[in-house]
Parts: structure tokens; sequence; C-alpha cells
């Protein structure tokens, strides 16, 4: 009998050890998570910071910086401004880019008729007013570039110098626009959506005194026309050309530096002296569809080729001068070439013999 109570004893502690053992443990609270702050839709979502102690001009914007050593600038860039501040009278040097500006108004410049130089670039604007800078005389340098204008803008101040509008998504140029821009030196207008029938035969008119002109990456078909005689540097690439005309270069007096890479040029729509006028110091054909090298001047200095469809060379042809008949020692009357570069086309090395008698001025050629 005792043995029985001993073993029901036993069985009973073993019973509770094993119900105790599956109480689960009491669980700490923990604290709630802190509310997650939503982020911003887009930068413009926050307000414009105010960086800085305050200026010592009271004119200057809140929101922009006024150098106490350079009185004549107004750094109001990379400030999240939707809006063009109130313009101190002072103020010669403009910053306004990397901001969220979508319309240029006139109100803001209103005192500002001393400006020389703005900077407009990596904005959203789409807009204008007509007004804005007729009222500046004194303006010579205006940057917009990377925003999003689909023409240029109307009633430029007459003595501007440099107007860069590239990266937006221009495709119109107003009639008129450069009448009245004699003192225009550089225009850029390279990575729009301009066409051949965007560039009418007058749309140049005016530009007596232009230096470059930038027409790279847009989706014209032909070579513009009537471009300033006086120009030095013609920037083509990335656009659809087809063909030049016979004698479209020999109405630029002075130019020096054409660039036509990334077109769709084929022998056939380049006539073989085209490029053969005496100022031209550096042309830039690569990656088109050429089979043969086209005739140039003695004073050609680079001469790129590559990604063409060349697949030979011929050194006497393409020499502008008859190797036997003239005076080697003298240096003046020797090609000028001193880059060649005709590599990711069909030729293989070793390079002609012919073409080294030739061009002894040669400091790199690629192959």
């Amino acid at each position: 009998m005792r043995a029985h109570l001993g073993c029901f004893l036993l069985l009973s502690l073993l019973l509770i050890g094993a119900v105790s053992g599956q109480r689960r443990k009491p669980v700490k609270p923990t604290k709630k998570p802190p509310p997650t702050l939503l982020e911003p839709k887009e930068p413009t979502d926050f307000p414009p910071p105010i960086l800085g102690p305050p200026s010592i001009y009271p004119d200057c914007p809140s929101e922009c910086f006024c150098p106490p050593g350079f009185p004549n600038a107004l750094y109001c860039d990379s400030r999240n401004l939707r809006k063009i501040p109130t313009i101190p009278s002072r103020t010669h040097y403009l910053y306004l880019q990397n901001n969220y500006i979508d319309e240029v108004t006139e109100q803001p410049f209103i005192n500002a008729t001393e400006l020389k130089w703005v900077n407009l670039d990596n904005n959203r604007i789409r807009r204008v007013e007509r007004q804005v800078f007729e009222n500046l005389p004194n303006l010579l340098f205006l940057y917009m570039e990377r925003n999003n204008l689909k023409e240029v803008p109307s009633d430029l101040p007459p003595n501007l110098e440099q107007l860069r509008l590239s990266r937006n998504q221009i495709s119109k140029i107003p009639p008129g626009v450069f009448n009245k821009m004699e003192h225009l030196a550089l225009l850029d207008l390279h990575h729009n959506k301009l066409s051949d029938s965007n560039l009418g035969k007058n749309i140049f008119k005016g530009l007596k005194n232009l230096v470059q002109l930038n027409l790279a990456h847009n989706i014209l078909r032909k070579m513009p026309l009537n471009v300033p005689h006086n120009i030095y540097q013609l920037y083509l690439d990335r656009n659809n050309i087809q063909d030049i005309p016979e004698d479209y270069f020999k109405a630029f007096p002075n130019l020096a530096f054409v660039r036509l890479n990334y077109n769709q040029l084929t022998d056939k729509g380049v006539p073989k002296t085209v490029f053969n006028i005496s100022t031209l110091l550096d042309l830039h054909l690569a990656h088109n569809k050429l089979s043969n090298i086209p005739v140039f001047n003695l004073g050609l200095e680079h001469l790129y080729l590559n990604n063409n469809n060349i697949e030979k060379i011929n050194g006497t042809e393409i020499c502008p001068f008859q190797v036997m008949s003239v005076d080697l020692s003298n240096e003046d009357l020797l090609p000028r070439l001193r880059y060649l570069r005709l590599d990711g086309n069909e030729l293989k090395p070793p390079i002609p013999l012919d073409l080294i008698m030739c061009f002894r001025h040669l400091k790199s050629i690629v192959i």
C-alpha cells in the first residue's frame, strides 16, 4: 500500500512539473515605433532653405547669398526655388541654376537693368514673358540649358554675345528673333528638336559676328541654309544629314572647325572636293557611311574618319600635292596633318608608305 502511495505521489510531482514547464513567459510590452515621416513627392515640396547669417545688404533676397566682397553678384543657385526672387538693381551676375523654376516673368527683373550675366540652367522653364529680356540692355550672357523650352525666347537683348539653349525641347525659332543681334558670337542649340522646316531661309539673318553655331543632336536631314558667312565653328553632329551641296563651304572665308559625326553621309552625298577649303583645320566625319577619304587642303591638322566603311587607303590619291615635284625640305609646302583617326573601318596594318611620305607632320595615326 505504501509502495502504491509513493508511486502516486511521484507521478503527481512529474505531471505538475511538466504543466508548469509549458506555461509561457510573460511578454514584455514593446515601445510603439515612431511614426514614419512621409517622403515628399518631389524636392519642390521642401521649403527654400535659408542659409547662413543675414546679409549685410538690405536688398539681398533671404533665400539667396550676396557675397560681401562681390556686391554685384547674386547667388540663388541650388536653393529649391520655384520662383525668381526680386533682383537688386546693383546685380550684374545672377546665378539661378539647379532650381525648380518653371517660368520667367518680368516682375523680378524690373530694377535689374544692369544685369550682364544670367544663368538659368537646369530648371523647368517652359515659358518666358516677352518683356523680360527687352528691359535688360546690358545683358551679354544668357544660359538656359536643360529646361523645357519649346521655342527660342523672343525680344532678346541686342547686345547679347552668348546664347546657350541646349537640351531643351525647341522645335521653333520665331521669324526675325535674331535680326538685331549683330553682337552674338555663340549660339548653342544642340540637343533639341529642330528639323529642316524649322530653319527658314532668313532665320539666322542679322548674326553678322557669329563665331560658333552648334546645331548638333537635332533632327536635320540637310545642311542648314544661310549660315552666317563669318562663322569659324559649325557643329552638326548626331543629325540625319545625308548629303552636302558641292559649293556649301565656299561661302565661309573663316571656317576652321566642322563636326559632322554620327550622320548618314555616304560617298554619293559627299562631293569629293567639298572639304578642300584653305581655312579648315579640324574635320570630324566619324560614324558615317563613307567608303573613301575626301580630298582636303594642305592646312588641315586633324581628321577624324573612324567608324566608316573605308576598306583601303591610297596615300597618293589623298595627298594634296605630288610628292616627287615638291622640295620636301621646305616645311611650308608640306601638308600640316598631325592627327589621323581611321579605326573602326575595314583597314588593316601596316600603314601605307605613301601616306607617311606625304604627311611628314603626322604625330599620331590610329588604324
